[in-house]
């Protein structure tokens, strides 16, 4: 192969051995005239481009040129060009020797080139390596014009740390360049797992994966790694410590990287590498200099381990093993400067609106002032971003002295656990911080008070104390109108809470109308002032009251809450438990079995263990529960869901618990053959809540379970003689009414039928009919099975012979029509990031565009990436995408809907 003197570049020197990687070869086979392969030091260029020559078979095709560092002579280095190419099999006869002599210039020697190049036949390639190097403006411009004018036989490789001006944007435009980049070079984990192989070094999963993320996939950091580890006796412990301040890689980047920036580059390194991310304006104001951008934006183009984090290229971070190395120089050069720099950084990151940073960085500084004060000022929207792990972890940072004598603290430490699900615990602070009001600064007394509020109001919700709830939520509505002592942002925020707690409180309290305006109205705001946590709490409420008017309605809500939280990765937050509740219910009713127990689960996993927390929540869930497995016959199953209602219920004592829920809970007591409580309990109730239909319905089910048919007949007489005489002017009142009166006439057609009345029977099942048809009411028709009844009417004739067919198929033990079955829920569940990942597959976004979009690199996007591929147990991006579909971790593609 035909080279220049030098051959030993920084690329190869690390390198322990040779890891085919086909992939890169294939590209570099099919490449065009030109082939770029631009990437930092150590990725992997030369390593790359010596084992695909060696693969392929080019040893005698290939000119290899490494240039000399900071060649400034063009002369020597086209000598260099044409020794190499008259080295290869086809230029040694074709290519005509030059003697050096003084009035010898670079471009005679081009042209020559040029003329002799003309001769080939056969293909031949010119490799030219550490291109960055060459420092004459002379002897690019005469590459430039090779690279347009030399034959289609000539192929040129161009291997370089940063893109040279070379002419190649029209060559692009003409299809006549291939590009290898960083991204392209990164080792995947598989390659990883070769590289070491190849070294002889055996080395666990978990060590392996550590190093991978540690070198971000860096060729040159997995070589040291692999060299290192030969020698080691403890791998995974080499591993656990593996950093750019390991002596090897720190001398390799001090080398090849850090001491060939000039002064300026090389402070504003060092002191931005407290950040763990920096744009132009924040370098600035650590360097007390000006250009950071600038610097930046050039150092990314050039591949100097600086990452770009966005498509704008407005923030950047430091490949991790080039930080490590840059934080251990700051310490050694100039450790006094660490708590200015933090201290600075804090101030920086406050005013521009980025508090957990600001906060990280007041604790590294031992500002624990500063950083109390902006935890205490932006905890709530840390919490309305759904990073409660963040709050916790800053909250944790405090030193105890330092809680235990701030106030302000102490109301940041009972919102964390309220999160964890301690109201106990959440109480406790509240009383510390409540004593310590006169340590609290006079001009932010008033926002303490207003916080103290709002969170002795969400205890008052964990509780369930809901007129506690109403009453504190309509307290906050004023202040959080008018709230000049505090930032707008805000008052907005605990407004729009207020209105959300307000409108939960009346859902229970049965003020359906009030709690959809207050609902409506908290999804409005949340959604003007950008709280998706916010909005998706308002929706999945909304859509628990809308279900009762409107079953469409609800799951349309519920739906879009759904996606509220898939989109920020919240699929287990509470809020969204309440959501799938409520399309488990719409698909339960609908007799859609296997949807509704798949919402359920969801719910399951989604809403807090401890029934203490949410037992209205819990209530919803287990009742669905305990229908749900009273239809498909598992009676072992539906007690254990009735007990766990019944704690639940226990738990409401005392509570303005609505009528129709009451009712509900002795249906479902009958249904589970618990009929002396029902007895009691009907028998304890006043005249009124005896009247109404829900109660006629329960005491009528009551009374059939007793074999008591004429008994049931009675209590259902004023439905069955005039519907509307029960009927409700409020409209969701009505849409409840519908569900009771269609399960009043269901239970009055079964017991005319055991009375010998045909016709009667006939007339209400009918009736009965009519009302379920609508919003496709399969329940009530499963909950008290009649197919004799069901099968004799259609028989007969009836307008409701679809409905009527779709009941006896699920009660056949078939599916509904329009139910689309579910694949099963892949046996180990998606964690948070790579749900993040997921919901991006369906767009055209390439993985460097998603990876700016989540602040991660590359290497980070693809390692997410191929464990979905392999939880969901796919190949490729479609099938990840289709195959999530099917589980509902995306939505349906709107095309097919």
């Amino acid at each position: 192969m035909g080279r220049s003197a030098r051959s030993d570049t920084a690329d190869a020197h690390v390198t322990p051995s040779t890891v085919a990687r086909r992939e890169l070869f294939d590209l570099l086979a099919e490449a065009r005239r030109v082939t770029l392969v631009s990437a930092p030091a150590g990725s992997g260029k030369t390593s790359l481009l010596r084992a695909w020559i060696g693969d392929a078979g080019l040893d005698e095709s290939a000119a290899w040129v490494a240039v000399e560092r900071g060649e400034e002579d063009p002369k020597r280095f086209w000598l260099s060009v044409l020794v190499a190419l008259r080295d290869t099999s086809a230029g040694s006869g074709a290519i005509e020797p030059v003697t050096p002599s003084p009035d010898l210039n670079a471009e005679a020697i081009v042209e020559g080139l040029l003329g002799d190049l003309a001769a080939i036949e056969d293909p031949l390639w010119l490799v030219l390596d550490d291109l960055h190097e060459l420092r004459s403006g002379e002897g690019l411009r005469q590459l430039k014009l090779l690279l347009m004018r030399a034959p289609a036989q000539l192929r040129f490789v161009l291997v370089t740390r940063r893109d040279l001006r070379l002419g190649l944007p029209r060559l692009r435009i003409e299809g006549d360049v291939s590009e290898i980049r960083a991204e392209d070079l990164r080792f995947s984990l598989d390659e990883a797992r070769a590289l070491f192989a190849s070294a002889g070094v055996a080395v666990s999963d978990s060590a392996l994966d550590l190093l991978h993320e540690r070198t971000e996939g860096w060729a040159a950091g997995l070589r040291m790694a692999a060299l290192s580890l030969a020698g080691h006796p403890d791998h995974d412990r080499f591993a656990a410590g593996f950093s750019g301040s390991e002596r090897s890689v720190a001398e390799y980047l001090i080398d090849e990287v850090l001491e060939r920036f000039p002064d300026e580059v090389r402070s504003l390194l060092l002191r931005t590498s407290v950040l763990e991310r920096v744009n132009g304006a924040l370098a600035d104001r650590l360097t007390g200099g000006s250009g950071g951008d600038r610097i930046l934006t050039e150092l990314e183009q050039a591949g100097a381990f600086v990452v770009a984090l966005d498509p704008g290229r407005s923030w950047f971070r430091y490949h991790r093993l080039f930080a490590d190395l840059l934080a251990l120089e700051l310490r050694r050069t100039a450790s006094g400067e660490l708590p200015g720099l933090h201290t600075a950084a804090a101030e920086w990151f406050v005013d521009h609106g980025h508090p957990v940073e600001a906060i990280r960085h007041a604790q590294a500084a031992g500002q624990w002032g500063l950083a109390a004060r902006v935890l205490s000022d932006r905890w709530f929207g840390i919490f309305l971003d759904g990073d409660w792990a963040s709050a916790r972890e800053l909250l944790a940072a405090f030193p105890a002295g330092v809680l235990a004598a701030n106030p302000e603290l102490e109301l940041v430490a009972a919102a964390d656990q309220l999160t964890d699900g301690s109201a106990v615990a959440a109480e406790q602070y509240l009383a510390r911080a409540a004593s310590g009001l006169a340590a609290v600064p006079a001009d932010r007394r008033e926002q303490f008070e207003v916080t103290r509020a709002t969170l002795s109001l969400a205890v008052a919700r964990a509780r369930n104390d809901v007129i506690a709830v109403a009453r504190g939520a309509r307290e906050l509505l004023v202040p959080a109108e008018s709230a000049a002592f505090m930032p707008p942002e805000l008052g907005e925020q605990l407004r729009a809470l207020a209105l959300l707690q307000l409108g939960m409180a009346e859902i229970w309290t049965a003020r359906r109308e009030q709690a959809e305006q207050h609902l409506e109205q908290a999804v409005a705001l949340a959604r003007r002032i950008n709280r998706p946590l916010l909005e998706l709490g308002a929706r999945a409420h909304l859509g628990l009251t809308s279900a009762q008017r409107s079953p469409s309605l609800g799951e349309e809500q519920c739906t879009q809450a759904v996606e509220l939280a898939r989109a920020n990765g919240w699929i287990e937050e509470p809020f969204v438990g309440v959501a799938y509740v409520v399309l488990g219910n719409v698909n339960l009713w609908r007799g859609r079995l296997t949807e509704a127990e798949r919402w359920l689960e969801r719910a399951r996993r989604a809403l807090p263990g401890d029934v203490e927390v949410a037992p209205a929540a819990g209530l919803m869930l287990h009742n669905s529960r305990v229908l749900l497995e009273i239809v498909r016959g598992r009676r072992e199953e539906a007690h254990t869901a009735f007990r766990a209602a019944q704690r639940d219920d226990a738990l409401l004592t005392g509570q303005t618990t609505p009528l129709f829920v009451r009712a509900h809970m002795l249906v479902t007591q009958v249904l589970m053959g618990d009929t002396d409580r029902v007895e009691h309990a009907l028998a304890a109730l006043d005249d009124p809540a005896r009247d109404t239909l829900e109660m006629r319905v329960a005491l009528a089910a009551l009374r059939l379970a007793q074999d008591q048919p004429d008994a049931a007949i009675a209590a259902l007489t004023p439905v069955l003689d005039d519907p509307s005489a029960a009927a409700s002017d409020d409209p969701t009142a009505r849409a409840l009414d519908i569900r009771y009166e269609t399960e009043a006439l269901l239970l009055g057609a079964i017991a005319l039928d055991a009375l010998r009345d045909a016709g009667g029977a006939s007339r209400a099942l009918e009736r009965a009919l009519d009302l379920a048809e609508p919003d496709g009411q399969l329940l009530p028709f499963l909950l008290f099975p009649a197919s004799e009844l069901l099968e004799r009417h259609a028989r007969l004739g009836t307008a409701h012979a679809s409905l009527t067919g779709e009941i006896l198929d699920v009660l056949a033990g078939s599916a509904p029509t329009g139910q689309t079955p579910r694949a099963e829920q892949p046996p180990e569940p998606l964690s948070t990031t790579e749900l993040r990942v997921l919901r991006y597959l369906p767009t055209n976004l390439p993985a460097p565009e998603i990876a700016s979009e989540m602040f991660v690199s590359v290497n980070t996007i693809r390692t997410h990436t191929r464990h979905l591929y392999s939880k969901l147990n796919v190949h490729t991006r479609a099938q990840a995408v289709e195959r999530a579909r099917e589980l509902g971790l995306l939505a349906p593609n709107p095309r097919r809907r």
